[in-house]
């Protein structure tokens, strides 16, 4: 069965929107992809694969935030995810 289903987002409907952010916030920065490809240390062709396709590794996203100034957005990335279960809370920490 596809998980999913109704208002579910697939991975590339979430890929795609990270990337429209990014380069949203790269824009209203006013920092080129050139710019923002030498400050980061990620090739310019990567990083337009990433603002088209939403396709990227993590360490390059990672950079990218960092040169954003955006770690602590990533960090906080899974930080207060809400137990499914009883269960779940049991296991923690186990």
């Amino acid at each position: 069965m596809n998980s999913y289903i109704l208002n579910k987002k697939t991975p590339k409907e979430i890929d795609m929107q990270i990337a429209e952010r990014i380069r949203n916030i790269r824009r209203r920065r006013k920092i080129s992809q050139q710019r923002l490809s030498e400050k980061s240390g990620v090739s310019l062709g990567s990083l337009k694969r990433f603002e088209s396709t939403g396709e990227i590794s993590l360490i390059s996203l990672t950079k990218i935030a960092v040169a954003l100034e955006l770690e602590n957005e990533l960090e906080d990335l899974f930080e207060n995810v809400p137990f499914f279960s009883i269960e779940e809370i049991l296991n923690e920490g186990k």
